[in-house]
């Protein structure tokens, strides 16, 4: 592996990738640093210490890169193309119109640009709703006179979503011209950036020696996991048919299709956040009432569920993830139309017909695996909640007082993330060093 990474660093196109994506990361980490005009840093610092790292704040803070902690100019992250990508994916399939261009030539491009245009108003609303939301939370405002003056408000409201779309073009810029993929990328840069604190704040809890043991144990035992079934593929034999040409003999031959257990790798981890989260932002915007005030104790950032503690609302989040990952997996294995390409390449399953009976054995086959993967991936979710109740239990107080949940170090959510970026890098830089006749690092 060493001498992988050696060859890697001398071919100069690819040092100059990953130098490219090493300086645009630091871009992104000095705008995290620049606050939004008139943020109260008092205010700020006691609602970070009243969450924890965990909740709503603690999801913010992971899709913005670490970005919330400082209510930078680019505190929204890439939340805001989150929720939009959202949108757009879940309209393709319902709207046939979106279906039919999405299948045409440079379709998927357009629809790209229509999720960047409809990112704008999703970021201007996330701007406000954060904004309210981090007051009703801390109970002062974050921002003196927010919504009160005009000029103020629309300065903020402008500058915050103008910071989501500069996040939005570093991380393509890395996707283009760097290495790895840029959303990812960014949010995995952030996520490793909040760690050295979260660890030190694992001493300042009267449990230390608990905190330390859980945090080791839970996170040697989550990578392992979250490595095996990343890589854990079925594997279904495929037979090609000979055929004849004059006198010569074509074809022949057999392979197999690796379809992988998580398909949809760390996508509906994020997809579920940016869902879960949403209530609580839209409550925010509601005028005072009494089905206001329902909404606010059911969702609102005064519930179980708005502060993301509870049965209620570990429960909500498993089945949410479970289910983006059936969604988001039905539509990768859709997008790719294994059983007419293959019908199309003279290829077959052994003891299955072309066409339709092969799809429906692709379809059964993916939904059973999918089943191993949407659990896995549940569960790797509410780890938290899980180190909420074990914490309860064993020491009598989640994480002990004054300190930090070992799971919020770094969530089952963020090292999904942060392994699953450093495996596709991996195969990025492979791809690149066996082109070249090079040994890569997978052996």
């Amino acid at each position: 592996m060493l001498e992988a990474m050696r060859n890697a660093w001398r071919l100069r196109d690819l040092r100059r990738k990953i130098l490219y994506t090493v300086f645009i990361i630091f871009i992104y980490q000095l705008a995290a640093h620049v606050p939004v005009p008139g943020v109260n840093r008092e205010a700020l610092e006691a609602l970070l210490a009243q969450s924890g790292g965990g909740g709503f704040i603690g999801v913010l803070d992971l899709l913005s890169g670490g970005a919330v902690s400082n209510f930078s100019v680019i505190a929204n992250g890439v939340y805001p193309y989150i929720t939009a990508n959202i949108i757009i994916t879940l309209l393709v399939p319902i709207i046939p119109r979106l279906e039919q261009i999405v299948s045409e030539p440079g379709g998927q491009d357009k629809v790209n640009q229509w999720t960047y245009y409809l990112a704008i108003p999703m970021s201007a609303l996330q701007a406000v709703g954060q904004i309210r939301i981090f007051e009703q939370l801390g109970g002062q405002p974050i921002i003196e006179n927010f919504g009160t003056d005009p000029l103020l408000t629309a300065t903020i409201v402008v500058t915050m979503t103008a910071g989501t779309m500069f996040a939005i073009w570093l991380g393509e810029l890395i996707t283009e011209q760097g290495i790895g993929q840029g959303l990812s990328i960014i949010i995995f840069a952030g996520i490793v950036a909040r760690v050295p604190s979260n660890f030190a704040q694992l001493f300042g809890g009267a449990n230390v020696a608990f905190n330390l043991i859980s945090f080791v144990v839970l996170t040697l035992v989550t990578v392992y996991a979250i490595v095996v079934v990343q890589e854990g593929v079925r594997r279904i034999p495929v037979q090609y048919g000979k055929r004849v040409r004059g006198r010569k003999l074509y074809g022949g031959g057999s392979t197999h299709v690796p379809l992988r257990v998580n398909t949809a790798g760390m996508i509906p981890l994020i997809f579920a956040q940016s869902i879960i989260a949403f209530p609580a932002i839209v409550v925010s915007f509601l005028p005072a009432g009494p089905v206001t005030t329902a909404l606010q104790n059911a969702f609102g950032t005064n519930s179980d569920f708005g502060q993301q503690v509870g049965l209620l609302y570990w429960g909500i989040y498993f089945i949410m993830v479970v289910g983006f990952t059936y969604f988001y997996t039905n539509v990768m294995i859709q997008n790719q139309n294994l059983a007419d390409n293959l019908q199309k390449q003279g290829g077959f399953i052994p003891g299955i017909r072309p066409g339709k009976r092969t799809q429906q054995f692709i379809n059964h086959v993916v939904n059973r695996i999918t089943l191993v993967g949407g659990i896995f991936l549940g569960v790797i979710a509410i780890l938290p909640g899980v180190m909420q109740v074990a914490s309860g239990i064993f020491v009598g107080a989640a994480g002990g007082a004054g300190g930090i949940n070992p799971a919020y170090v770094i969530s089952g959510s963020g090292l999904i993330i942060v392994v699953g970026v450093v495996i596709d890098t991996m195969r990025q830089l492979e791809a690149q060093l066996m082109m070249r006749n090079y040994e890569g690092f997978m052996r």
